[in-house]
């Protein structure tokens, strides 16, 4: 009746296709990090995946949301909880954190700073006896970004709930963690499917910034699409004859619409360059830093 020691396994690098195309707003978003505390990344060793890549890109979002006036709010699950308000939680987890400072507090590379909310957490969802709803409406916010532990367990019980409350939840596929990699693949695959918009650490960093869509970047992008090492990819390489093909360049411009990003087909085909890209891309009318 307690958490598994985890494995190592590596964060997942591409994410299942949803039904929504959903884009994050910064003056509609809030981020929640949800439940870094140290017991619960104790589990993990924090040297091997996914660990340090969790804590950077969790650093990053709040960065980013800081940075564009995006509220942060946390999770923390108190110590030494009563059973009474366990309850249920007992009989699946047992006692749960001790009551000890080193183990409730939330780690250094995430911390909160003054202006940020840190909300008690009590069951999966944040939702539930807390605040948070009622925080999300005075604000003005019905976008909820959300990274941190445990993906299957509370990041996607809080997307769940956050979507009954048609508030929009976005998780962070490569800023969230999990007890192994079938599990947060799991949890992808459901909150894709179900409840929620899922997208990557880079994502959701340039819309909270309203960045160019960076040129290493892109070719990182059209490189995976391609099964290819990025390194192959050359500024002005022919992409299509180098095997980008129509059905691969039609997915990669969807992906590229989502995030606010608009190109015309007939534009990328007549000088298919990575170079060539990325400016039409970035300049395109109704990209997403045109938007900003």
């Amino acid at each position: 009746m307690s958490i598994p020691r985890i494995a190592p396994y590596e964060m997942p690098r591409s994410f299942p296709e949803g039904k929504v195309a959903w884009r994050i707003e910064p003056t509609r978003a809030a981020l929640l990090v949800h439940d870094l505390q140290q017991y619960f990344l104790d589990f993990y060793d924090p040297a091997q995946p996914p660990i340090p890549e969790l804590l950077e890109h969790c650093a990053r979002l709040i960065a980013a949301a800081r940075t564009a006036g995006v509220p942060v709010l946390y999770t923390a699950q108190p110590g030494g909880q009563a059973p009474e308000d366990r309850a249920l939680l007992n009989d699946f987890w047992g006692e749960g954190i001790p009551d000890r400072p080193e183990s409730t507090r939330i780690v250094d590379a995430v911390a909160p700073q003054p202006g940020d909310t840190v909300l008690t957490k009590w069951r999966y969802s944040a939702f539930k006896r807390s605040d948070l709803e009622a925080r999300l409406r005075a604000m003005g916010r019905d976008q909820l970004l959300i990274c941190g532990v445990y993906a299957h367990i509370g990041c996607l019980m809080t997307a769940a709930e956050a979507f009954m409350l048609d508030i929009r939840p976005f998780l962070i596929g490569d800023a969230i963690a999990d007890f192994s990699c079938e599990d947060h693949q799991q949890a992808l695959r459901y909150a894709a499917g179900r409840c929620a918009r899922v997208c990557g650490t880079e994502d959701a960093v340039q819309a909270l910034t309203g960045e160019e869509l960076a040129l290493e970047s892109l070719r990182g992008e059209i490189a995976e699409q391609m099964g290819i090492e990025p390194s192959l990819l050359g500024d002005h390489d022919d992409l299509l004859l180098m095997g980008l093909d129509s059905v691969n360049l039609m997915m990669l411009m969807e992906r590229w619409r989502q995030r606010g990003w608009h190109a015309e087909f007939s534009d990328l085909v007549t000088i298919p360059t990575l170079a060539a890209w990325h400016i039409l891309l970035n300049s395109a009318p109704g990209t997403a830093r045109a938007a900003a």
